[in-house]
């Protein structure tokens, strides 16, 4: 974590004042900071003017549309300060990446259900909208605080942007970059197909695999540049066959990737019937929805997780 002296010295609209920087965006850096007119902790996303692509502004279009929607941060200021643009938000939790750092790497299929659940009706909103989000990572889902510490958050739309224009579906196109996080995009934005809901789904499968495996099997490739790097995870995410990705897990998750990978380009994914899939598996396991994940266990019942990861 930086430290104060090496953040930005000033102050936001005139009442956010920048403490420290917590972690970065696909476009800027993230700070707290706190409301002097209420000592509200706040967070805060910089983005210098001098960037050659700036989104910051461009994002806080898109979280004014999205507004008000469960496990979406409140919006509380855009624009520009000094010589960056900047987004004044509420103040999240933890990444679910730095939590499953935190559990050793291991979530139970516990947690890994209740998320699921959660990212699922997620997405659906973010759909609902009209908006694709094309960055679906552990990093961009945080957990809440305080009474929302159970509320499982999307953010970071950079990258986002609408799939419907003049009531039309976005036309399907076989030429278009790279957008997302390699390990976990979709198959057909490796073959650079024009992205759409379907592979926001595809992600969050791949996402959840990733939390029940550890890893995936394409995190480990090594080549000498980046363009060498994308050909190898392609290559290897295309060879893989879902049952064998899903090998050891229960079934649900390799029926929730075929279904995915089988939606048509401009088809409207049905999120009730992937997220009853995960709900039926909850209930066959004879486990209890009650918002316990793993890391807010009391800490008796975290010491035998922990036995169960070291045998």
């Amino acid at each position: 974590m930086d430290s104060a002296s090496s953040s930005p010295r000033f102050i936001v609209n005139g009442k956010y004042k920048i403490i420290l920087k917590i972690g970065s965006g696909s476009y800027g850096d993230v700070y707290l900071g706190i409301d002097i007119t209420n000592r509200k902790r706040v967070a805060i996303k910089l983005e210098s003017k001098k960037a050659k692509y700036q989104r910051l502004l461009y994002e806080g279009k898109l979280y004014k549309i999205l507004q008000s929607g469960v496990g979406i941060p409140d919006i509380l200021w855009c624009g520009e300060e000094n010589n960056y643009n900047a987004l004044v938000m509420d103040l999240l939790g933890t990444s679910l990446e730095k939590l499953f750092t935190f559990r050793l790497r291991h979530f139970t299929m516990k947690t890994v259900l209740m998320l699921a659940d959660q990212m699922i009706e997620r997405i659906e909103y973010v759909h609902n909208k009209n908006l694709i989000h094309r960055d679906i990572k552990p990093e961009n889902f945080l957990m809440g605080i305080g009474t929302h510490r159970n509320i499982l958050y999307l953010i970071d739309y950079g990258l986002a942007k609408p799939y419907i224009l003049k009531k039309q579906h976005i036309p399907y196109r076989e030429d278009t970059g790279l957008a997302g996080t390699i390990s976990y995009v979709s198959i057909n934005s490796h073959l650079r197909i024009e992205q759409s809901r379907r592979d926001d789904m595809e992600s969050i499968g791949y996402v959840l695999m990733y939390f029940n495996r550890g890893s995936l099997p394409w995190q480990n490739v090594t080549a000498a540049t980046k363009k060498q790097a994308y050909e190898k995870v392609s290559e290897k995410k295309m060879s893989i066959p879902v049952e064998v990705l899903c090998e050891g897990f229960p079934a649900e998750f390799a029926t929730y990737l075929n279904y995915c990978r089988g939606l048509r380009f401009d088809e409207t994914p049905n999120y009730t019937y992937l997220r009853q899939l995960f709900i039926n598996l909850f209930r066959s396991l004879n486990l209890q929805y009650d918002y316990v994940f793993d890391w807010n266990k009391p800490k008796k019942e975290q010491k035998t997780d922990q036995s169960e990861v070291e045998n």
